[in-house]
């Protein structure tokens, strides 16, 4: 990195950021990354150290990998954390003091996984994969479309994990809308079929997920910001399209934005590709132009290949952030969620705001197995 660009680089990224009664110390968000490490759904002090880890190195806000809500079929592993129980809540308490400890915030990631769930997999083995139609992301039939019952019980385990958030001493708390997990089912046509007030349009299909916000922000505080993640892509599914215009954009995020979303986490594959041809924002920077909320963007930051390529073995080079920040600087988008970068270098974030990119530990995809 040059020396301007090191400029560049601190005086974009080290900015600190406030929304609501959450200060991050910079723009660096680490994204929330699946890890399987939590034996019976509870986290444990190697937890604690690997989110500690990345705070220590200049990481301003740590997303938790997903967590599963307070619902039968929310989830599908018993390695992944969740969020319920006096078991994991006293593990999440240790994570939330450790990455305080080392000056950084950090919000846990709120997950329903819906009809992606595998039959007879624990937490609950007996529990149904359930989704707005009964139909998988492919359009096959599985599990079964969810009562009224359901989606209000539901709706009511987001609203108790949040209020546990808060409880628990976490900065705020990020509900997980995107890459075809339960709330982005009802989002997308192509796995929402309902014929009632949960289906149709667009934006009766945001109704769900507008009920899950609603119920948070009134669980919680007013100085307690909720996140809400997106994504256009589902896994499998890669060029799913939730809006194809800027209009039908609006009409996604508006009700969202309305129902008491504070911060938009637009996901995508790399990030500085346009999201539409009328302009060259990405869709961070789309969302925060139409909805006037913040938003974090993701998508290989740093690196030269998206994640699918991970899964597949592929290793991926240190690239350079030139064009991350000319968007930062003419505010497209508000803070930079990096994930496998930080994998692979828990000091990502102080390397880059001293402008010591050389020092970088490259993506490796064994990494994967280890995520210490």
């Amino acid at each position: 990195m040059t020396d301007e660009n090191a400029r560049r680089a601190a005086a974009a990224l080290s900015r600190p950021f406030t929304v609501r009664g959450l200060t991050s110390r910079n723009r660096i968000a680490m994204a929330p990354m699946t890890r399987d490490f939590s034996p019976n759904g509870v986290p444990g002090q190697d937890v604690a150290d690997y989110y500690a880890r990345r705070a220590a190195g200049g990481v301003g806000l740590i997303i938790t990998e997903g967590t599963y809500v307070d619902h039968d079929s929310a989830g599908t592993s018993g390695r992944v954390p969740r969020f319920y129980g006096e078991d994991s809540f006293a593990g999440w308490s240790g994570v939330v003091d450790a990455v305080h400890r080392e000056g950084g915030t950090i919000i846990p990631q709120l997950w329903h996984v819906g009809v992606t769930r595998e039959e007879n997999a624990p937490p609950v083995a007996e529990a149904e994969p359930v989704g707005p139609s009964g139909v998988t992301l492919a359009g096959e039939p599985k599990g079964r479309a969810m009562t009224q019952k359901d989606l209000d019980d539901v709706v009511a385990a987001f609203a108790d994990a949040a209020a546990a958030a808060e409880r628990l001493g976490f900065d705020g708390a990020e509900l997980h809308g995107a890459h075809g997990y339960l709330i982005d089912q009802f989002l997308w046509e192509g796995s929402n079929r309902r014929t009632d007030a949960y289906g149709g349009d667009l934006v009766a299909r945001t109704r769900f997920a507008a009920e899950i916000v609603a119920a948070c922000r009134a669980a919680v505080s007013d100085s307690f910001p909720l996140f809400f993640r997106m994504s256009q892509w589902k896994m499998g599914v890669y060029d799913a399209k939730l809006a194809r215009t800027p209009q039908e954009l609006d009409a996604l995020v508006t009700p969202l934005a309305e129902a008491g979303v504070d911060v938009f986490h637009a996901s995508t594959r790399r990030y500085w590709l346009p999201e539409f041809d009328d302009a060259d924002l990405n869709l961070a920077g789309w969302v925060k132009k139409i909805s006037g909320k913040p938003t974090l963007t993701v998508g290989s930051v740093g690196l030269d290949g998206d994640f699918f390529g991970a899964f597949q073995g592929n290793n991926s080079s240190v690239t350079g952030i030139d064009q991350l920040l000319d968007r930062l600087e003419r505010d497209e988008f508000d803070m930079v969620a990096v994930g496998r970068a930080l994998i692979a270098d828990p000091e990502w974030a102080a390397k880059t705001l001293r402008g010591s990119t050389e020092d970088i530990t490259p993506f490796a995809a064994e990494m994967l197995k280890t995520l210490r």
